[in-house]
């Protein structure tokens, strides 16, 4: 009977395990335990739980994952939504949802703290030079007389 309990014990840490190293696991935590504003709101240290529930469809690319935070003021559920492109994980949504208060979104300060993939646009910049010829000033096609199909 203890076998068995420890056997089931290790496959459900396994289980929690995974996701809990699932890249938008990570990058949630990292910036949960580092905000200031859920720091304020949950009181310091805040910690992370490693028992992430949720799905993260790597053949879909698709991700909604779910793990508590406390501090010592309080605590609540982290949720974060994200997808998968050209092989990298990105963050659409992150949320703390304090137990008994508003959710608060943290989607724009991990933004602000890691950055952006779309590059910044610059209207002073210069113009690339393109490797492509130009295109011919005038083309002519000359068409068959007739209705088309004869």
């Amino acid at each position: 009977m203890v076998r068995v309990a420890l056997l089931i014990g290790i496959v459900l840490a396994a289980g929690c395990g995974r996701l809990a190293e699932h890249p938008l696991a990570v990058e949630a935590a990292q910036e949960v335990t580092a905000n200031e504003r859920v720091t304020e709101l949950l009181g310091k240290p805040v910690e992370c739980s490693r028992t992430v529930r949720g799905t993260a469809n790597e053949t879909d690319g698709i991700a909604r994952l779910e793990f508590e935070a406390k501090g010592s003021k309080g605590k609540g559920m982290v949720v974060v939504e994200g997808k998968k492109t050209r092989g990298t994980w990105g963050v659409n949504k992150l949320e703390l949802r304090p137990a008994g208060g508003e959710p608060l979104s943290l989607t724009s300060d991990l933004v602000a703290r890691t950055g952006t993939d779309t590059p910044a646009f610059d209207p002073n910049a210069a113009a690339k030079p393109s490797d492509t010829p130009p295109p011919p000033g005038e083309i002519e096609i000359m068409l068959p007389p007739g209705p088309p199909g004869q």
